[in-house]
């Protein structure tokens, strides 16, 4: 039984509840200031997890083979476009209000975050980290990091916040329910190698969050469908 995706999507549920109560009273600079620290923490939970390689050379080739393949495939960019198609709908629904800055701007904060709960790096190799090995320890870390993002966020967007927990916990589910089944067919060096790549994905995420290097973090995703099968055919040919 997982608890990691349950763990994760109560803490964007709580979060989202308190920084709705909090509304405008939360200052300023703590909203400015918290950013940072929630991407010195991925950094470090990165670092953590990079240090657990097994074959080095397969968490590179993972890491460049999937870049290059979510480049030629531009999820990133596909990702925008579902976002952009999510503001355009909400101005459907809303024609009234569609056209107002205040509008606009809520639109565009709400499904962004949508895409960071949901579709991140940490949430999706964390629960496909869970699914395969029964350790929460990543989706649990990350549960820290949204419930203080998703207060922040509540307070200038509201209790919607905490709706998006739903979505998160069923994506997250069905992430740990596929790598059960992936399970019986891997190796302890198979799993090293794919945490490893995981925690470089955690690296280009703490990265962006500080605003040093903006990497295309979901055109990386990639290279945790390639860790696993690299590592095996490496462990075959060459160990």
């Amino acid at each position: 039984m997982v608890t990691g995706p349950f763990i994760n999507a109560g803490a964007v549920l709580l979060g989202g509840v308190i920084g709705a109560l909090l509304s405008q009273r939360l200052p300023e600079r703590l909203r400015a200031s918290m950013p940072s620290i929630f991407g010195l923490a991925s950094l470090g939970i990165g670092v953590l997890l990079v240090i657990k390689c097994a074959n080095l050379p397969v968490m590179v080739l993972s890491t460049l083979l999937g870049a290059l393949l979510g480049e030629l495939c531009n999820i990133e960019a596909g990702i925008n476009r579902a976002v952009e198609g999510g503001r355009r709908l909400a101005a459907r629904v809303r024609p009234g209000r569609g056209t107002s800055a205040a509008q606009e701007s809520f639109v565009q904060s709400f499904v962004a975050i949508i895409i960071l709960f949901c579709a991140s790096g940490t949430g999706i190799f964390g629960a496909m980290q869970e699914g395969m090995t029964g350790d929460p320890s990543v989706l649990i870390a990350k549960a820290f990091l949204d419930f203080f993002t998703a207060t922040i966020f509540a307070t200038t967007l509201g209790i919607a916040v905490a709706a998006i927990s739903v979505p998160m916990l069923v994506i997250q589910l069905s992430l740990a329910a596929c790598a059960v089944i992936i399970l019986p067919l891997t190796t302890p060096m198979m799993m090293a190698d794919f945490t490893a790549t995981g925690g470089l994905l955690l690296l280009a995420t703490g990265l962006r969050i500080c605003g040093i290097k903006m990497f295309a973090v979901a055109n990386l995703l990639p290279a945790l469908l390639l860790a696993m099968p690299l590592s095996a055919l490496w462990t075959h040919f060459f160990a």
